[in-house]
C-alpha cells in the first residue's frame, strides 16, 4: 500500500521553485552539441528552442545553419524561408544563408538573386565579406561554363592531352607532364586548367620562383581563382612558408566549389594545411568516382582520417591507393606526412 505523506512535506515543497527551461536555455544546449558536431542532439535542442521560444528568429536560423553542416540544404533554406515570411528583412542574413544553400544545391540562378539581395541591404551585414566571395565564386563559375561552350574542331584530341598530361602528373612525370601541358596551352589557350597544373608541375619540377609567379599573375588578374589559392597554398606549405600559405589557405576555408575538381584541391590543399576535420568533411562530400580514384584522394583523405582518430579506415585508404599507385608505398603511410 503507497502511503502519500501530507502536511510537514507539502509546506516544504511550496518553497521550491520549479525550473521551466528556457528558449535560450535550449538554445545554449543546442550551440554546444553543433560545437561538438553532435548535429542529431543540435538539431533535436534547437527545435526545443523554438517551440519554447517561436517568436526568436535567431534559433531557426541556426537550425539552418546545422542543416547546411549535414547537407540537407532544401530543410535548410525551407526553415529560412519561414523566417523570411514571419520576419521578413528584420532578419536579412536569411538572404546569404539561402543564397549559399542554393549554391551547395548548384541552383547557380537562385543563389545568385538571393545573394545579390543580400548585398543590396543597407549597412555592414555580418556575413557581407563571405556573401562578396560567393558572389566571385558564382560569377567565376558561369565564365566556365561559358568557355566549357566552345567547341573544338577536334575534341577527342583534347580529351587525349588532358588524360595523357593528367597521367604524368599522377605518375609524378614532371618532364613529360610539362611537355604535354606545354602543348595543350598552345592548342587549347582557353582551356585555364592547363596553366595551374603546369604551374605546379613545374614546381615540382623543380623551378620553384616561376611556378609561384605565374600563379601570382593569374590570381592578380582573376582574384576569385580558385586554383590560384590551391597552388599558391602547397607552394609555400611544401617550402615551410606558413605565414604565406595562411593568406590562401583561409580564402579557401571559406569557399565550397560545385565542380568536383575544385572540391578535391580545396580538401587536399586542407589537409596539407593541417585541417584535418575540415578536410575530412570535405573529401566525404565528393561524389564523382573519376575524383575519387585519384592519387591525392587516397593519399590526403588517408591521411586526413588518420590525424581525426579513425587509423583503421585510413588504412585501408592507403591500402587501394598503393594497388592503384604502386609509388605511394614509398611515402611510408598515412602517419608520415609531407
Amino acid at each position: 500500500m503507497t502511503t502519500t505523506l501530507k502536511g510537514t512535506t507539502a509546506q516544504q515543497d511550496t518553497n521550491i521553485i520549479p525550473f521551466v527551461p528556457t528558449g535560450s536555455f535550449y538554445f545554449s544546449h543546442g550551440i554546444q552539441a553543433f560545437q561538438k558536431r553532435r548535429f542529431s542532439a543540435a538539431v533535436k535542442w534547437l527545435k526545443k528552442a523554438i517551440e519554447a521560444s517561436p517568436e526568436e528568429p535567431l534559433y531557426p536560423c541556426q537550425l539552418s545553419v546545422v542543416y547546411t553542416e549535414v547537407g540537407s540544404y532544401h530543410a535548410a533554406n525551407q526553415v529560412l524561408t519561414e523566417v523570411l515570411a514571419e520576419h521578413g528583412k528584420e532578419y536579412v542574413d536569411c538572404y546569404y544563408l539561402m543564397a549559399n544553400n542554393y549554391a551547395h544545391l548548384g541552383l547557380l540562378n537562385d543563389a545568385k538573386k538571393y545573394v545579390d539581395t543580400y548585398l543590396e541591404q543597407p549597412g555592414d551585414g555580418e556575413f557581407e565579406e563571405a556573401a562578396k566571395q560567393l558572389r566571385d565564386m558564382l560569377d567565376s563559375l558561369e565564365e566556365e561554363d561559358e568557355d566549357d561552350d566552345w567547341a573544338f574542331e577536334d575534341e577527342d584530341e583534347l580529351i587525349i592531352y588532358q588524360e595523357t598530361a593528367f597521367y604524368h602528373l599522377e605518375q609524378e612525370e614532371w618532364d613529360e607532364a610539362l611537355s604535354v601541358l606545354d602543348e595543350m596551352m598552345q592548342l587549347f589557350p582557353e582551356f585555364k586548367i592547363a596553366k595551374h597544373r603546369y604551374a605546379y608541375a613545374l614546381f615540382m619540377n623543380g623551378e620553384r620562383e616561376k611556378a609561384i609567379q605565374l600563379e601570382k599573375e593569374t590570381l592578380e588578374k582573376e582574384p576569385a581563382n580558385i586554383h590560384c589559392d590551391v597552388n599558391l597554398a602547397a607552394f609555400y606549405l611544401k617550402q615551410g612558408m606558413t605565414e604565406e600559405a595562411a593568406f590562401h589557405i583561409e580564402r579557401l576555408r571559406n569557399v565550397f566549389p560545385m565542380h568536383e575538381q575544385q572540391k578535391l584541391a580545396v580538401a587536399e590543399t586542407l589537409a596539407r594545411a593541417g585541417y584535418y576535420q575540415e578536410a575530412v568533411e570535405r573529401f566525404r562530400s565528393l561524389r564523382d568516382k573519376q575524383v575519387t580514384r585519384r592519387r591525392v584522394y587516397y593519399k590526403w583523405y588517408s591521411i586526413s582520417v588518420y590525424h581525426t582518430g579513425n587509423p583503421s579506415k585510413a588504412l585501408q585508404l592507403w591500402e587501394k591507393g598503393c594497388k592503384q599507385f604502386p609509388k605511394m608505398g614509398n611515402e611510408g603511410g598515412p602517419w608520415e606526412q609531407e
